[in-house]
C-alpha cells in the first residue's frame, strides 16, 4: 500500500481539512490579533479589568445577535429590535413604578415585558408570514410604531424608582465571581442550540432558510415556526432590555440606539447568512465578542464615535462579500 492510499484515509478520519479548520479558527485569531493591534497602542486593553469589562459588554449583544439570528435563519431580520428594547425598557420599569418599586414588582415588570415584546414578535410574524409582507418594509414599520410609543409614554424622560434589588441582583450580582449578565447570556445560548440542534422547530428553520419551497414540499408548516421565530427574537430582546435597564437603574425610552445594526453585525460577522439557513447562535456569540473587542478598543484608544460607526458598516459589507464569496464555491 502507497504512502498516499494511507494519509487518505488519515485525512478523511480527521473530519475537518485544515482549510475547514482555518476557516473556522479565522474569527477567533481575527479577536486576538485585534486585542493585541489595540494592546500595542493602548496597554489597558490588555488588562484582566478590560478583559472582564469585555466579557460582559459582550454578553449584552450576544444576546441581542441570538435574537437576530433567529430571524436571519430564516431569510428574515427585524429592523424593530433596538426599539422594542427602548419600549420594554420604558413599559416594564414604569409597571414596576406603578406597583410600588420594591423588589417584588420586579415580577411585574418582567411580565410587562413579556406580553410587549411577545406582542410585537407576534404582529411581525403574522404580517411577514401570514399576510406575506416583505420583513425590510414589516419590521421598519413597527420600528417607527414602537419608538413613537415609547417616547410617547415616557414624555422623553428616563423612568426612575426602579427596585433596587433590580440592579442589585442582575447588574451587580456575581455568582462565583462572574457578573450575572454573562450567566443569563451563557444559559440563553445553552437553550438555543439545544433548540436550533436537537428540536424539529430548529431544523425547520434551516430548512425554511436553506429552501422554502423544500420546506413547504417536506411537509413544514412555515407559517407557525416564522411566527415563532419572530416572537422568539422579541422575547430575547425584551430579555436584553431588562438586564440593560437593570445596569442603568432607569427605564431609557433611548436605551436601544444603535443596537439593531450591531446585532444584525454581529451575527453576520460570525457566519450567520442573510440568505437563510446557514450559521447559528455560536456565530452570533463569537460575532458579538468580535464586535464588541473592536469597539472597545476603538474606545480605549479614543477613536471618534462616527469612524466607529463607519467602521461597523464597513465589516457588515466586507463580511456580506465574503459569505457570498464561500456559497458560490
Amino acid at each position: 500500500m502507497s504512502m498516499e492510499a494511507k494519509t487518505q484515509p488519515m485525512a478523511q478520519s480527521s473530519g475537518l481539512s485544515l482549510k475547514e479548520l482555518l476557516r473556522a479558527a479565522r474569527l477567533p485569531i481575527a479577536i486576538v490579533v485585534v486585542l493585541i493591534l489595540f494592546g500595542l497602542v493602548e496597554p489597558r486593553v490588555l488588562s484582566l479589568g478590560n478583559f472582564r469589562n469585555i466579557a460582559l459588554q459582550a454578553s449584552y449583544l450576544a444576546i441581542f445577535a441570538m435574537a437576530q439570528t433567529m430571524v436571519l435563519l430564516t431569510r428574515g431580520f427585524d429592523l424593530s429590535l433596538g426599539y422594542t428594547v427602548s419600549l420594554v425598557s420604558v413599559a416594564a420599569s414604569m409597571a414596576m413604578v406603578a406597583m410600588g418599586g420594591g423588589d417584588a414588582s420586579i415580577l411585574y415588570g418582567v411580565g410587562a415585558a413579556v406580553l410587549i415584546a411577545g406582542a410585537i414578535g407576534l404582529a411581525n410574524g403574522v404580517l411577514i408570514a401570514g399576510i406575506g409582507i416583505n420583513p425590510l418594509v414589516t419590521t421598519l414599520g413597527m420600528a417607527n410604531m414602537v419608538l413613537a410609543f415609547a417616547s410617547t409614554i415616557s414624555g422623553g424622560f428616563p423612568v426612575t424608582g426602579l427596585p433596587k434589588g433590580l440592579t442589585a441582583e442582575f447588574a451587580q450580582g456575581s455568582p462565583l465571581s462572574i457578573p450575572m449578565p454573562i450567566w443569563i447570556a451563557a444559559l440563553a445560548f445553552l437553550l438555543l442550540f439545544l433548540t436550533l440542534k436537537a428540536t424539529r422547530f430548529g431544523r425547520s428553520l434551516y430548512i425554511i432558510g436553506a429552501n422554502p419551497r423544500a420546506a413547504v414540499a417536506a411537509g413544514i408548516r412555515t407559517v407557525p415556526v416564522l411566527v415563532l421565530a419572530y416572537v422568539l427574537c422579541a422575547l430575547l430582546a425584551a430579555l436584553g432590555a431588562l438586564l440593560l435597564t437593570a445596569r442603568t437603574g432607569s427605564g431609557e425610552p433611548n436605551l436601544g440606539g444603535n443596537l439593531t445594526l450591531e446585532a444584525i453585525a454581529a451575527a453576520v460577522v460570525g457566519g450567520v447568512r442573510l440568505s437563510g439557513g446557514e450559521g447559528g447562535v455560536g456565530a452570533a456569540v463569537l460575532g458579538a465578542l468580535f464586535v464588541t473587542v473592536l469597539s472597545n478598543g476603538m474606545n480605549l484608544v479614543q477613536i471618534d464615535g462616527y469612524l466607529q460607526q463607519i467602521c461597523l458598516g464597513v465589516i457588515i459589507i466586507v463580511s456580506l462579500i465574503v459569505n457570498r464569496d464561500e456559497a458560490r464555491r
